[in-house]
């Protein structure tokens, strides 16, 4: 077992890498705990949570709402659960943004931490303590950001993750290697999703390199003032796509990330889009998809990462390099409505 910590704002961190799911009765007290895990995950792995307290919630963004928090709170009051309660969050990023939510408002906050089973929540959702819920076709419109107290990362709950998970997971490898780690970019164009399936040694060495990526980022710009926005690239037409088209995390990340290349080559002079678009096909992600301009700035105007007149984006400068530039919300929606076409 590896074990990194990081210090933020309020909280240290732990990160148990190639951990076994029964070390988390070191961290807490079973009596004391709650786990919160979605139908597919407790299905695959029945024999793990024996003898846990085990909220269990229907799996998917659809259900990534205020309807499952309400249930899990009713839940959790009848339980009798208090201050000292610790509620554990095993499964993916739904689960652990839905867990990490629950604990920051349940009276009033309460001590949490993670078990991520896919990996996508193992080198992503799982990190950086922003914990929300989705509002209609409005990602992550409600939440706070409140870190865990520990991450404990157990690699063989990857063994039962479908193909399209893995596919999933890579498109926010892809991402860090993109915005920060250009050695990383050239690593991931030399292998391929198999052969890290077969190299667990590799593989762990992918998932904690991209676990410090993000989470050295956050610890610099916990609250998305500045460098932490970095994070963002693909995220911003992949955000407004995602719950409208119904599309994996991933795959309209993807796609956020293919149009987030044109708009470098305009507005930043990027010159690499064919390798990143080469990269994320190679992982079997998409990097095309029928939108309406126009719908999709409909929901670009209630992002996040809008700020008045302005909406900050990360465009690519060159790989490993991300950079972030305010451009105006109304020659935002020109540029949605030029890729679009040229596309």
């Amino acid at each position: 077992m590896q074990k990194k910590t990081f210090q933020f704002s309020s909280k240290t961190v732990t990160y148990y890498f190639d951990a076994d799911f029964s070390y988390l009765e070191k961290l807490v007290n079973k009596e004391h705990a709650v786990i919160i895990t979605d139908e597919n995950v407790f299905d695959l792995h029945k024999k793990k949570f024996a003898g846990w307290k085990t909220i269990i919630i229907k799996a998917g963004e659809e259900f990534k709402v205020q309807s499952t928090v309400d249930l899990i709170i009713d839940q959790l009051i009848q339980s009798n659960a208090d201050r000292k309660t610790f509620l554990v969050g095993v499964g993916g990023g739904v689960v652990t943004d839905i867990t990490g939510y629950v604990a920051s408002v349940y009276m009033r906050g309460i001590q949490f931490g993670f078990v991520p089973s896919s990996l996508l929540a193992m080198v992503d959702a799982s990190i950086g303590g922003k914990n929300g819920i989705d509002v209609g076709v409005y990602k992550n419109l409600v939440g706070a950001i409140n870190q865990p107290t520990f991450l404990l990362y157990d690699f063989s709950l990857l063994k039962t993750l479908s193909k399209s998970e893995w596919v999933n997971g890579f498109a926010e490898i892809i991402k860090h290697a993109a915005i920060k780690d250009a050695a990383l970019f050239e690593t991931l164009e030399k292998n391929s999703i198999g052969a890290y399936q077969k190299n667990k040694t590799a593989l762990s060495k992918l998932i904690v390199r991209n676990a410090m990526i993000k989470s050295a980022i956050v610890k610099k710009d916990e609250f998305e003032k500045g460098e932490r926005k970095l994070l963002n690239f693909g995220h911003t037409i992949g955000h407004a796509i995602e719950n409208m088209q119904k599309l994996p995390h991933g795959h309209a990340i993807s796609i956020g990330m293919a149009a987030a290349c044109m708009l470098s080559e305009q507005l930043a002079d990027f010159k690499s889009s064919a390798r990143v678009v080469k990269i994320l096909e190679k992982y079997g992600l998409p990097t095309k998809t029928d939108f309406k301009a126009s719908k999709v700035f409909d929901v670009l105007k209630m992002d996040k990462k809008k700020e008045q007149t302005t909406m900050n984006y990360v465009l690519l400068k060159k790989i490993g390099q991300g950079i972030v530039k305010p451009i105006p919300v109304d020659e935002l929606g020109e540029l949605i409505q030029s890729i679009t076409m040229a596309r």
